[in-house]
């Protein structure tokens, strides 16, 4: 797989049956189908527990969500203690650019889901944004904010 611009971690990677490569996934506690956008996520995730203390027990991978009667799913989601959304991460394939379009996808999730921090990356470019729902308002943020950062906002 290609090398990506978060910090490499101890992977985990394995033949199926039907010899497709997988990837332990350690949110899942199973291995998955290791497609380009998998391990961008699989990335993410790692990148988020190991450097910016974001509890595992509070990350969730590919979490269904309804938005206009439509079932979807979010990439990751980052939860405070209470459970409530904190962090939504929108993974793209690193041969996918972040565009207006990505960036929109993202937004329409978040509107069911209010996270107030939003994070779109292919594993080579990332965007971070802080979310002000009361005031209408994005602020581009230059990193991703730590756990403890987040949640002190």
């Amino acid at each position: 797989m290609q090398a990506l611009d978060l910090p490499p971690f101890e992977v985990k990677l394995r033949q199926s049956a039907a010899n497709q490569p997988e990837i332990w996934d350690e949110l899942r506690r199973k291995y998955v189908v290791l497609t380009p956008e998998e391990w961008v996520r699989q990335h993410v995730a790692h990148y988020l527990m190991a450097h910016l203390g974001y509890p595992r027990g509070l990350l969730s991978l590919e979490r269904g969500h309804r938005y206009n009667q439509r079932q979807k799913r979010t990439d990751l989601v980052a939860m405070d203690a209470a459970g409530q959304p904190l962090l939504l991460v929108e993974c793209k394939r690193p041969s996918v650019a972040i565009t207006p379009a990505v960036a929109q996808q993202a937004s329409t999730y978040n509107q069911t889901l209010r996270a107030p921090f939003l994070l779109l990356t292919n594993g080579l470019t990332h965007y971070c944004w802080r979310v002000d729902f009361e005031l209408g308002t994005t602020e581009r943020l230059a990193d991703v904010p730590t756990y403890a950062e987040a949640v002190n906002t």
